[in-house]
């Protein structure tokens, strides 16, 4: 999925980096992805939701790791250790 592909290169090259001490993990990814045009909005089901311009919503949760993920939507996963993003598309 190529959508996927561009939110992963805007998250891996975000306009700010990610400082735990500042703000949540989930605050920085919404922030680079809005930075970069996608349209995130509120989700009850998950962290948060990007919406296509067709109208599909993709939902994603956020992590520090990629241990216990459930396969049920997206994740955004931030290695600590590379600060490199990976993302895991929705089922």
């Amino acid at each position: 999925m190529q959508l996927i592909k561009v939110m992963e290169e805007a998250l891996n090259k975000p306009p700010i980096e990610y400082e735990p001490h500042k703000h949540t993990l989930k605050a920085w990814a919404m922030y680079c992805l809005r930075d970069r045009g996608f349209k995130v909005v509120y989700a009850d089901k998950a962290d948060f939701a990007v919406e296509t311009r067709a109208g599909e919503k993709l939902y994603f949760k956020v992590a520090n790791s990629a241990e216990n993920l459930d396969g049920k939507s997206g994740w955004i996963v931030l290695d600590g250790s590379t600060n490199s993003v990976s993302i895991t598309a929705p089922q």
